[in-house]
C-alpha cells in the first residue's frame, strides 16, 4: 500500500499542471542551449561584480619594461603597447559593456514598446505617423547613426548608451506593432472598451501583458547586438574616450599589432564573442519556451 502510495506521488508530481513561469522555466532548464547561455551569463555577471573592486588607476598604471609580455602567470591575458595589464583591463572593461548593452536596450525598450503599442492599438494616422518615423530610423545602418549621435553629443558612456539605444528602438516599434495587431481585437479587449475603460489603461493593463513574448525574445537578441554596435564605434574612435578600456576600444589598441602582439585583442575580442553568443543562445531558449505550439 504503501508503495503504490509512493508511486502515485511521483506520477501526481511528474504530471501535476505547472504555472505559466514554471512551464517557462522547465523547458528552458530542459534545453542545453539555454542553460549554456545562463552558465555564460553567470560567470560574466561574477566577473562585473570583481571588476569593481579594481580601481581605474591599476587598469591605467603603465609599465614600459612589460610591453608587449605574452600570456604568463604574472600577465594571464599579457600587456599591451605601454605594458598596462590586459587581463584587468579586459576585467574591467566588463562593466562599461554590460552598462551599454543593458542601458541601451532598456532605452530602445521603453521608447519602442510605447510608440509600437500606440501605432498598434490606434492606427490611422498615428500608426502611419509612427511607422514613417520608423522606416526613417531602419533606413540608416546602426554605426552610421551612432556615429552621427556621438559626434553631435559628444563622447561619453551615457551619450554611447542613447546612441546604440536609438539604433534598436525601430525593431521594437514593429516588433510591439505586430503583437499588438494580433491582440486588440480580442474579446477581453472588446470588453474592456465595453466596460468604460480609457484606451491607455487598456493599451498597457490589457493588450500589451497579452503581447510581450515576442518582445522578450527581441530584447536578449537585442542586447548582443548593441553590445556589437558599441564596440563598434569604441574601435573606429566613437566609443567611450581613452583611456577607459571597453572591449572596442581594447580591439582598437591592438590592431597596429595584430602580428607580433596579437593577444592584446584576441582576448577582448573572445570575451565579446561569448557574451553575444550567450544572449543569442538565451534569445532561441526563450523564444523555444514561449512558444505555445512547443508547450507539452
Amino acid at each position: 500500500m504503501k508503495k503504490k502510495t509512493e508511486a502515485g506521488m511521483l506520477v501526481s508530481k511528474k504530471y501535476r499542471k505547472r504555472s505559466r513561469f514554471g512551464g517557462i522555466l522547465h523547458r528552458i532548464k530542459q534545453n542545453s542551449g539555454a542553460l549554456a547561455a545562463l552558465i555564460i551569463l553567470a560567470i560574466l555577471f561574477i566577473i562585473l561584480v570583481v571588476s569593481l573592486f579594481i580601481s581605474f588607476e591599476a587598469v591605467t598604471e603603465s609599465n614600459i619594461k612589460a610591453r608587449f609580455s605574452p600570456p604568463s602567470l604574472e600577465f594571464p591575458f599579457g600587456t599591451d603597447n605601454m605594458g598596462r595589464n590586459s587581463f584587468l583591463r579586459v576585467i574591467y572593461g566588463t562593466r562599461y559593456s554590460m552598462a551599454i548593452g543593458f542601458g541601451a536596450v532598456g532605452f530602445a525598450v521603453i521608447i519602442g514598446v510605447v510608440l509600437g503599442s500606440f501605432a498598434g492599438y490606434y492606427g490611422g494616422r498615428v500608426e502611419f505617423f509612427i511607422m514613417r518615423i520608423t522606416d526613417v530610423l531602419s533606413s540608416i545602418p546602426g554605426v552610421l547613426l551612432g556615429m552621427v549621435i556621438m559626434t553631435v553629443l559628444g563622447q561619453s558612456l551615457q551619450n554611447l548608451i542613447i546612441a546604440v539605444g536609438v539604433t534598436s528602438i525601430a525593431n521594437f516599434v514593429r516588433m510591439t506593432r505586430a503583437s499588438i495587431l494580433t491582440v486588440r481585437e480580442q474579446e477581453f479587449v472588446e470588453a474592456a472598451r465595453a466596460i468604460g475603460l480609457p484606451n491607455l489603461r487598456i493599451i498597457f493593463t490589457q493588450v500589451l501583458p497579452n503581447g510581450l513574448s515576442p518582445v522578450i525574445v527581441t530584447t536578449t537578441g537585442s542586447l548582443g547586438v548593441a553590445i556589437i554596435i558599441a564596440a563598434s564605434l569604441s574601435y573606429i574612435g566613437f566609443g567611450i574616450p581613452v583611456p577607459h578600456p571597453e572591449w572596442g576600444a581594447l580591439i582598437s589598441t591592438g590592431r597596429d599589432f595584430a602580428r607580433s602582439s596579437p593577444h592584446i585583442m584576441i582576448f577582448p575580442g573572445l570575451f565579446i564573442m561569448m557574451t553575444v553568443l550567450a544572449f543569442n543562445l538565451l534569445g532561441d531558449g526563450l523564444r523555444d519556451a514561449l512558444d505555445p505550439k512547443l508547450k507539452r
